[in-house]
């Protein structure tokens, strides 16, 4: 059986680290740490015969499959090992799975097998490298002193506790961390307002009047105003007040004239910069260009053409560039200098929006058709005038301002229909959007009505549970007094007839329900023997109490 195990090739497991030998400074273990790593993660684990102290582990067939394992539980630092021999002692664990790393724990029972907890998580993978090893004691070859070792995973409660305490110590850390940067970038609180009184008025009104100090000293007016600070006795003073920051619309509107002069110059001061620094660049063009004629072309070498070619390109490319910029702003000029009635409204996602722009743009063209119609009339008064004036002129000419006074006519009454038409249309869209916007109210009322009584409805159904709660608290309470009073116990009909003096709608179910809810402070007993056999509930909440 030895000579078996010694014939079978040998594996390593490159991914464990220094798994490789569990310990390779161990002299007792030299099979752990004398095989070399291999080369590549191709090449198969290698496991080697482990000898201890007191003990030999073979290494299991490499043509098996390897052993199968539960899934880790988080934060696994214990494994269950099983097929140990029966004469296996601590020490002997201690001697084999102590190369994993420092053990904290050993609990072993009597069936061969044991659990063993390590200080470190990272030592379970170790100790799981041994799992299909067959161990035997010393040279014996008794069934006693031999086992194939099993490792597996174990879910231990003290893992899982140090897990979930690290998991929520992680949980604050991160906690911590967000609130420390939400707290960095927060703006900072604005300074408090004073209250009001008749000498913080008096002040105010001074600063009011002060270009420096107005912005802050309007605010708190604006908090005073809607604390609700005025009444008859200072309603002057406020009066006043408000009077002296009417008299800043003045000189705002004069500041933003001076500014918007200011802007002026420097767009002019720009313009003109940035035509002179075009110039120029249109200069330095000239010469690349002139320099790419065949007259001083043919002079310079290979590498002085591709120079000058490439800085031809660049300096056109950026001439072009600042030509477009310069272009861009005298567009905006001619834009800013054209007819505000020109400007297109902006397109708008909501219904409302784009009926209020729709009913702008009939207005418009009815506007601009009314235009034309007057240019009509006028047209057709002149052409009235020059025939009243050129009576003697021939038959020819009559008939063609004749034609041409009827051709007028009928446009202008086309026109006339046309305007009506679009004010029938106008006022169609504006009754449209009338209703649209009172439809829309409806609606908001209607949302509001269902949160209000969904609100109510909550608020009900949370009174009705406390209320529930606190019926069983009382009821518990005089359950646990009564059979405190009782120590042999009552039963359940005994129970009721005492609560019913109190209530008359109690139910015994209902109560039966609510004691068997709480194991640990009532405890239900037989008692009697025979057709005397009765049910009896007992008061046992204070026998914790006595017994520790």
């Amino acid at each position: 059986f030895i000579h078996e195990w010694l014939c079978i090739p040998l594996y390593f497991d490159p991914n464990l680290g220094m798994m490789a030998g569990i310990t390779p400074m161990n002299p007792m273990m030299p099979g752990l740490g004398m095989v070399p790593a291999p080369l590549s993660q191709d090449v198969p684990v290698v496991k080697e015969i482990i000898h201890c102290k007191s003990c030999t582990l073979f290494p299991p067939n490499p043509n098996l499959p390897p052993p199968a394992t539960r899934e880790r539980p988080p934060g696994c630092k214990t494994v269950f090992v099983g097929g140990l021999p029966e004469n296996a002692t601590e020490q002997l664990i201690m001697e084999v799975f102590g190369q994993c790393g420092d053990i904290t724990a050993i609990r072993k029972s009597k069936k061969n097998f044991c659990h063993i907890r390590f200080a470190e998580e990272f030592t379970v993978d170790k100790a799981l490298f041994l799992s299909g090893y067959r161990i035997r004691l010393g040279s014996s070859t008794d069934k006693k002193d031999t086992g194939r070792l099993h490792v597996d995973f174990a879910q231990a409660r003290d893992d899982l506790y140090e897990w979930e305490c690290r998991q929520r110590m992680l949980a604050r850390e991160e906690r911590h961390r967000r609130k420390m940067e939400e707290d960095r970038l927060r703006p900072p609180s604005p300074p408090p307002i004073v209250h009001f009184s008749e000498h913080e008025c008096s002040q105010l009104g001074d600063k009011i009047k002060d270009d420096g100090k107005f912005p802050e000293a309007v605010r708190v007016l604006l908090t005073w105003l809607e604390r609700g600070e005025v009444n008859r006795r200072n309603a002057n003073n406020f009066y006043s007040m408000i009077q002296s920051s009417n008299s800043h619309i003045r000189r705002l509107m004069s500041e933003k004239s001076q500014h918007e002069k200011e802007m002026e110059e420097a767009k002019d001061k720009f313009k003109t910069a940035l035509a002179g620094i075009l110039a120029q660049f249109e200069q330095i063009v000239s010469v690349f260009q002139a320099a790419s004629k065949q007259k001083a072309w043919d002079h310079f070498s290979k590498a002085q053409r591709k120079n000058l070619d490439m800085w031809r390109k660049q300096a056109e490319e950026i001439r072009n560039m600042h030509n477009e910029q310069l272009m861009g702003i005298r567009r905006e000029e001619e834009m800013e200098m054209s007819d505000d009635d020109m400007e297109d409204a902006p397109d708008s996602k909501d219904s409302e929006d784009s009926g209020v722009s729709q009913a702008e743009a009939l207005k418009e063209e009815n506007d601009s058709l009314r235009c034309q119609l007057d240019a009509y009339r006028n047209e057709v008064e002149l052409l009235k005038q020059e025939q009243g004036k050129n009576q003697p002129i021939r038959s020819e000419e009559d008939n063609t301002h004749s034609q041409q006074l009827s051709f007028l006519q009928q446009a202008l009454q086309g026109m006339q229909k046309q305007l009506l038409k679009m004010r029938d249309e106008l006022k169609q869209r504006e009754a449209e959007l009338e209703k649209s916007l009172e439809d829309k109210e409806q609606l908001k009322n209607q949302v509001q009505t269902l949160k209000e009584g969904l609100h109510n409805l909550q608020n009900i159904q949370a009174m009705r549970v406390s209320l529930t709660e606190n019926i069983h608290v009382h009821m518990l309470g005089i359950i646990s007094t009564f059979l405190h009073v009782h120590p042999f116990g009552a039963s359940i009909e005994y129970i009721c007839s005492y609560l019913q003096r109190l209530d008359t709608k109690i139910n015994p179910c209902e109560v039966e329900a609510l004691l068997s809810r709480l194991p640990c402070t009532f405890r239900q007993e037989l008692t009697g023997v025979g057709a005397s056999l009765e049910k009896r509930w007992n008061f046992c909440g204070f026998q914790g109490i006595k017994s520790t």
